[in-house]
């Protein structure tokens, strides 16, 4: 009886590469492929890229010339896969048995076919795949891609011609999906794409169905139908445009997570005009103590650079006094640093590293004192914690706060009889600047 054909496989990059890669496994597993847990049991191994910033494409290059080293038979696809970066591969790498973009499943497919043809007698009805397919995330929570693409032309980005203008995909789909995760154990849907907050855009919010019943292409409606699905669901990746506002009460009402991931990048009307950003940095954070007011629970996370071409001490200090009146929880920034390819590399103004390097030390430290002050004011507060893992010191776990992976974590003590996956109360003991020690109640 012939083997069954292996796969090898690396994913990197953000949740979206996730959702790719897990949407190829998926396929590989149906056409009765095996994931090979080392390249050297690999027939093939496909490498899933990231383009996104310099630092992540040597990353995806290092594990390229990895696998080629130590299997030699490799298919590349993901963001680097496209334009000069594909030709930058194919020039290191000349024996690469295939190259394509983000989310270009079907060729990736095709290479495998070509390269490691599957098993003629596999059967999926006999070799299961589990409904959910499969997933690269623990059990408990899941990635939810709600469309492809971004209409955003930021200066700063290439996403767009990496991935393309949006595309949304059907609604009546995307709850198929998030029903089947819930019914294979999926506690917490995390919500993700290029600009969440546009899904539908490109339809004109058409209406779809599910369950038999009409649903519009639109962000609300999919929230509240994702909130009747009884799992925590939360939202990454949301432009604040007005109609973001109308989600709000959803979270006030306990539909879907008082959470909201909004990458608002700068605050300097110039500089988020030469980031080619709406600059509208007051209204925002009028906007901000409004969704506070419905929802006094909420959670803020966003991300900002720092030291792009033109900012000025006084752009600097323009960002430091918003985030002292935005009372932002979760913040993460970076330092600007050019992307082949990206419109700002062209700006005039380009801030040297040390004045990026200081400037970058003093944000983090207004944020760290925010983020500190406003966990402090949890402390004996009673909280939700969904846990994560176990080990011989206890559990750990995330708060409603608390996205997994980049947001912080809640330490339970002692708490060894928990399972990965549980939903338990607890109340506040201690904080940090980003994580909580929590009793159980």
């Amino acid at each position: 009886m012939p083997s069954t054909p292996k796969v090898g496989f690396v994913s990197l990059g953000c949740p979206k590469a996730l959702v790719d890669s897990e949407r190829i496994l998926t396929q590989l597993k149906l056409e009765g492929y095996a994931v090979s847990p080392t390249y050297e049991d690999a027939d093939v191994v496909v490498v899933n890229t990231c383009g996104f910033i310099d630092s992540a494409k040597q990353e995806s290059l290092d594990a390229i010339s990895e696998a080629m080293a130590a299997n030699g038979r490799v298919i590349v696809t993901g963001c680097m896969g496209s334009g000069a970066d594909a030709e930058r591969i194919r020039q290191a790498h000349p024996n690469i048995l295939s190259i394509s973009g983000a989310a270009q499943y079907e060729p990736v497919m095709a290479a495998v076919h070509q390269f490691v043809p599957p098993q003629q007698d596999h059967n999926p009805l006999i070799d299961l795949v589990p409904p959910q397919g499969i997933k690269l995330t623990p059990r408990h929570y899941a990635y939810l891609k709600i469309s492809e693409g971004c209409n955003h032309r930021c200066s700063f980005c290439i996403i767009p011609s990496m991935r393309g203008d949006l595309v949304s995909r059907p609604v009546g789909e995307v709850m198929d999906e998030a029903e089947r995760l819930v019914k294979a154990g999926v506690k917490e849907l995390l919500v993700i794409s290029q600009d969440t907050s546009a899904y539908g855009v490109d339809v004109k919010y058409r209406t779809g169905f599910w369950q038999g019943q009409p649903l519009k292409t639109r962000m609300l409606e999919l929230c509240d139908a994702l909130g009747s699905l009884g799992a925590w669901v939360r939202l990454h990746y949301v432009y604040p445009y007005p109609h973001v506002d109308d989600v709000i009460p959803l979270m006030a009402q306990g539909k879907i997570l008082p959470y909201l991931d909004i990458p608002f990048q700068h605050a300097s009307p110039a500089i988020l005009k030469a980031m080619k950003r709406p600059a509208h940095g007051e209204k925002t954070l009028d906007r901000i103590r409004a969704w506070r007011n419905t929802c006094p629970d909420l959670t803020l996370r966003s991300t900002f650079i720092v030291g792009f071409p033109g900012e000025t001490e006084q752009d600097f200090q323009l960002l430091l006094d918003w985030l002292e009146e935005a009372q932002l929880d979760r913040v993460g920034c970076f330092q600007y640093s050019p992307v082949e390819g990206a419109a700002a590399n062209a700006l005039p103004g380009q801030v040297p590293d040390e004045v990026k390097q200081e400037r970058w030390d003093r944000f983090m430290a207004t944020a760290q004192r925010i983020s500190a002050a406003r966990m402090q004011q949890k402390i004996g507060r009673e909280i939700e914690v969904l846990i994560d893992e176990v080990d011989e010191d206890g559990a750990i776990g995330r708060s409603k706060a608390d996205a997994p992976e980049i947001d912080g974590a809640v330490y339970l003590n002692e708490a060894t009889h928990l399972q990965p996956g549980q939903i338990v109360r607890a109340v506040v003991d201690e904080a940090d600047e980003y994580d909580l020690w929590a009793s159980l109640r």
